[in-house]
Order: C-alpha cells, then sequence, then structure tokens
C-alpha cells in the first residue's frame, strides 16, 4: 500500500506540472495562421498514457534498485503497476516516445523537486 500511494503522489505533482507545462508552451508558442501545403501536418490525436504517466514511470525507475529498464518495465510496471496505469504501452514503443517527455521530465525534476 505505501508503494501505491508513492506512485499517487508522485503522479499528481507530475500531472500539476504537465498542465502547467503545456499552458505555458501553448501561449509562447507560434501558429501558423495560413498553413501553406509545403508545411508538415502533424496530428492532433492524444495518446494512450499520457506525459504524466510516463514521467512517474521514470522517476519511479531511477528511485528503486532496478539495473536495467527493460526488466523494470516488462516484469515489475506491467505486472505490479498494472491497476495504477492501466493504458500501459508496449516496452518499445515506451522507449520510443521517452525523447517527447525528455524536456518535461528535466525541467520537472529542476523546477519542481529541487
Amino acid at each position: 500500500m505505501k508503494l501505491v500511494s508513492k506512485v499517487t503522489e508522485i503522479y499528481c505533482i507530475a500531472d500539476d506540472f504537465c498542465k502547467e507545462y503545456h499552458s505555458e508552451l501553448n501561449k509562447t508558442s507560434l501558429s501558423l495562421s495560413n498553413p501553406s501545403a509545403d508545411s508538415p501536418k502533424h496530428r492532433k490525436r492524444k495518446g494512450r498514457m499520457s506525459d504524466a504517466e510516463m514521467i512517474t514511470i521514470l522517476i519511479l525507475f531511477h528511485s528503486n534498485t532496478f539495473r536495467n529498464f527493460k526488466h523494470f518495465y516488462l516484469f515489475y510496471v506491467c505486472r505490479e503497476l498494472k491497476k495504477e496505469f492501466p493504458d500501459l504501452l508496449s516496452y518499445t514503443r515506451f522507449v520510443e516516445r521517452i525523447p517527447r517527455v525528455a524536456i518535461p521530465l528535466l525541467l520537472f525534476l529542476k523546477l519542481g523537486l529541487m
């Protein structure tokens, strides 16, 4: 029960940070009012896992004694924390999405926890 409360606490703090981060990012980002035909198109679809969930899993990995992220994800997160993270990605897809949350994770650690 202690670990579940730790996961929930980290997730709540990370979720609040991600909401603030995305609102600030949207305020300062440039928008194309008249996109040209040559401009790249981006999807607006939300992913299965939120950035806060991914940040929580990455923080849990670094705060535990696991030496290998693959074993941590496959044998601990996918088995023991399935109730806390019902929409888990496959290991390969999770690793592919880590660069997407790298900057928010570093800012979260710098601003939120220090």
